[in-house]
Order: C-alpha cells, then structure tokens, then sequence
C-alpha cells in the first residue's frame, strides 16, 4: 500500500514512512493510493470477532508490508487490553431507533484513545528499526493532547510537545495532560483558540529550519495511522446491529473532521453506510460547507462543547480530495485560496460528492442541554456536551429512512465535563476510580503568548535533533 499527498507534490510513502510523517512535505495530508475493499461476504465473516482481531483484519490492507498479519494483531491486542470495558466500545440502545457506541473506556476517557493507544505502539514498533529520535508536536482541544501523552509517556526516542489553548480546556481535559510528570513530555498553553495551535503546528511541519534538524511527527488526525484506527468502530458497530444486509446511519460530533471521515473510508472499503451526520456546534463552518457549499471560517466562539471549537477543520482537505477527482493540482490551489482568505466556495463536484454520504446537523446550547436531559430523564445515561450534540442531530435527522438504526458516537466520558452535565442534568459525574486522584496531582505546564517564533525556540531548545 502506498500513500498519496492530498495536494500531489509530495513524495509517496508506504504506511511506515507516513505513520512517522504525519504531515506531507507539500502541506497536504497523505491517503492511500487506492481504497481497499471487502465484500459483503467478508464483512459478514467478521461477525462475532473479538475488538483486537476484528482491527487487525480492517487495518491489515493498509499496513502493507511494514508488519505482519501476526504482529499487527499483537499491536491490536496490547492496546486494546488497556481498555476498562471488556467489549473496548460498547454498543448501548437508546429507544427504537437510537444506539451510543461508547468510544471513551481508555485511560483518558475520550474516543482519541481507540487510535493513540495503537499510535504509540506504532511509533516504537517503527522507531526500534534504526537510530532516528522522533518529536511529536501536536495541537489539542482538549482530549487529543491526553491520549496521545498518555500514549507515549516514557517512551524511547520520542519527545512529545503538546500545545492547547490556555482556558479553553476542561479542569480534567487541562490535568490529563499537564499531571503527566515524564521527561519527554511537554505541555504549552498558548494564547487563542485550538485553531491558532493548529495553524503553529502545521507552520511547523513547513519549517524546513526545523525539520531538517528534528524529525517532526504528528499526533493529530492528520496522521493516517491514527485515522485508520478509527474505521475499525464503524465496522464494529454495524456488524452489531445486523450488517452488511442492513445500512446503519451514524452521527459524529464533529471538529477536525477526522472522526467521521473514518465513517467515509469504512463506506470506501465496502461498508453499507446509509448516511453519516456531521453534528456541529455553533462553530458551524462544516454545516455551512456541506449544505451551501459555503467553507468560510470565522471567529471561534467558546462553548461548553470545546474538541468542536473549530473553524478550520483539517481533515475536510481529505474530503475535498476524492470530490475533486483527485487532482491534487486543484486542490493545492483551492487550499492555497483557503489559507489566504479563510474562505473557498465548494466546487459542484465537491458537493455533489459530499451529499451522497454526509448531512449535518447545527446545535445551539439549547439543543445540546436538551439531549442531555432527554438522554438522562428517558433513557438513564449520562452523556458529555459533545454526545448530546451528535444525539440532537440523530433525534432531529430526517434523512434516514425507517428501520435504519442511527448510532452517535459517545466521544468522551461525561466527568470530563461535569459543569456541563451538571446544568443539564442536576447530576454530577464522577471521575472512574483509575482516574479518580487526578485534582491531587502536580501539574507541570509552560504559558506562551502563542507567538509562532517563541514556540519553535522552545520546542528546537528541548527536541532531541535526528540521531541524536
């Protein structure tokens, strides 16, 4: 399997060399060349498997050569057993109609967790093959930056910097990273939004004053590796409510874009997807995009739901791709458009691609608060502002034909948000117990303006330099 860059100016890569990139040198993001695919009778002989054996059959396409069939399933294995539920995602009834497939039973409670626990072990596997010292520099919302610390604390040959807004993350969000207390882990609070680290980060990765000295990895659903670790939950859910004879919808509270773009790439391989909903918040660029064509960004207003304050979404370029045909010249150019003026109109082709598989949804708090108590008073479970904003897309959709069962992604564990829920709800969630000594913890943190020059000095001040 090789991999192509989005804007087709970048070298390609085989699924080693792009796990270790993150980013392409061109500015774009890397897909495979092709989708892989399976048919309904090999989906259907997936029934039944265990999490680990089931990722390794949907991820063994896209590794190539770079692992064998037996390690990857060790990889699989080893990250998944961290998980505190036995079935790793749950699959939880709501009525009728309403599935949760519960995503945040890793050690940092939020659905990063699916793809970073398997990253890290990547990350080693490929870095024990030479003498290369890799430095991962990342940008967060909130849950990104602790799974992925999580994942590669005290790890050999890695560094890891993680930048999150200052004040924009949860009490627990913030302490997941910053009580982390290993020496190559580094956490920076900047000032503004997650999409002012996120415009850092890539600077970066385009920085050939630092990449040429470091070797610059990513985190961040940029990196294929992490994306395709997410497919496997698409599949996994569908095979419980009855695929490949029946289609299933999915709503994805959505950011950055990666999340259910793992839905798009299961579609690609074969899976019977009848709709994927794009849940937003107010920080509604992508609804505006997939319904009027419109992708203009504007300022990013706080909320209670921060992974979805965004207005750049990454991954979207990856969308843009397929719709485009592929012209990698075109897309450069409408990205270049983009980057400038923070606004581009959809091509027809673009949309009409988009609307074969995707409708969104825009939740205001109101929307939000409300599913949150619809889901409590109704149904017994408790969901994170993220959840309920993907539970209002699903209850208000009216797209999805009778009989298609809908499931929202359950991102992260409702005591991540407890001021949230509280309001919502009159409950206030506790920590689970494996998590439970968090606000007793020291937490080590460095504040930075935000400042691109202040940041790369002190990231190439501490980076250990390639061969090193």
């Amino acid at each position: 399997m090789k991999y192509v860059s989005t804007r087709g100016q970048a070298p390609s890569l085989d699924f080693q060399g792009v796990t270790l990139a993150g980013l392409a040198s061109d500015g774009g993001l890397y897909v495979p060349e092709v989708w892989p695919q399976f048919t309904a009778d090999e989906i259907a002989g997936m029934a039944g498997l265990p999490y680990a054996q089931l990722a390794q059959k949907i991820m063994l396409p896209f590794v190539g050569d770079c692992l064998t069939s037996e390690r990857l399933l060790e990889l699989c294995e080893k990250a998944y057993g961290r998980f505190a539920h036995a079935a790793v995602v749950p699959l939880k009834q709501l009525d009728e109609t309403q599935w949760v497939l519960e995503l945040f039973h890793g050690p940092t409670l939020a659905f990063k967790d699916v793809a970073l626990q398997l990253l890290g072990l990547l990350f080693e596997e490929f870095l024990a093959r030479g003498d290369d010292h890799l430095t991962i520099v990342g940008a967060t919302s909130g849950d990104t930056g602790s799974a992925a610390i999580d994942a590669v604390a005290g790890r050999a040959k890695v560094d890891i910097f993680m930048l999150h807004p200052h004040g924009r993350v949860s009490d627990v969000q913030r302490r997941q990273m910053t009580t982390v207390i290993a020496p190559n882990v580094y956490n920076i609070a900047i000032d503004g939004s997650f999409d002012d680290a996120q415009a850092t980060v890539k600077r970066m990765f385009n920085d050939a004053a630092i990449t040429g000295r470091f070797g610059i990895a990513a985190v961040n659903s940029i990196n294929w590796a992490r994306l395709m670790a997410q497919v496997v939950y698409y599949f996994y859910a569908a095979l419980q409510l009855g695929a490949p004879g029946r289609k299933v919808a999915f709503s994805v509270p959505t950011g950055n874009f990666g999340d259910v773009f793992a839905g798009y790439v299961a579609a690609k391989m074969g899976l019977p997807i009848e709709r994927l909903i794009v849940a937003t918040n107010v920080n509604d660029i992508l609804h505006r995009a997939l319904s009027t064509g419109d992708y203009s960004a504007s300022t990013v207003t706080a909320t209670a739901a921060p992974s979805m304050d965004i207005q750049v979404s990454s991954n979207f370029e990856r969308l843009l791709f397929d719709g485009c045909g592929r012209d990698g010249a075109a897309l450069a150019e409408q990205m270049r458009t983009f980057e400038a003026t923070k606004a581009v109109q959809l091509t027809n082709a673009q949309r009409e691609s988009s609307a074969a598989l995707f409708s969104s949804e825009r939740a205001d708090a109101g929307d939000m608060a409300n599913a949150m108590r619809w889901a409590y008073e109704m149904c017994g479970e408790v969901l994170d502002p993220h959840t309920a904003i993907a539970l209002h897309a699903a209850r208000v959709a009216t797209n999805i034909p009778a009989g298609v069962p809908i499931v929202t992604l359950a991102t992260a564990h409702p005591a991540k948000f407890v001021d949230a829920v509280e309001r919502a709800t009159g409950l206030r969630p506790g920590l689970p117990a494996r998590v439970g000594d968090l606000f007793d913890r020291e937490e080590r943190c460095d504040h930075l303006t935000g400042g691109y020059d202040e940041i790369a000095a002190y990231v190439t001040s501490r980076a250990t330099a390639r061969n090193g």
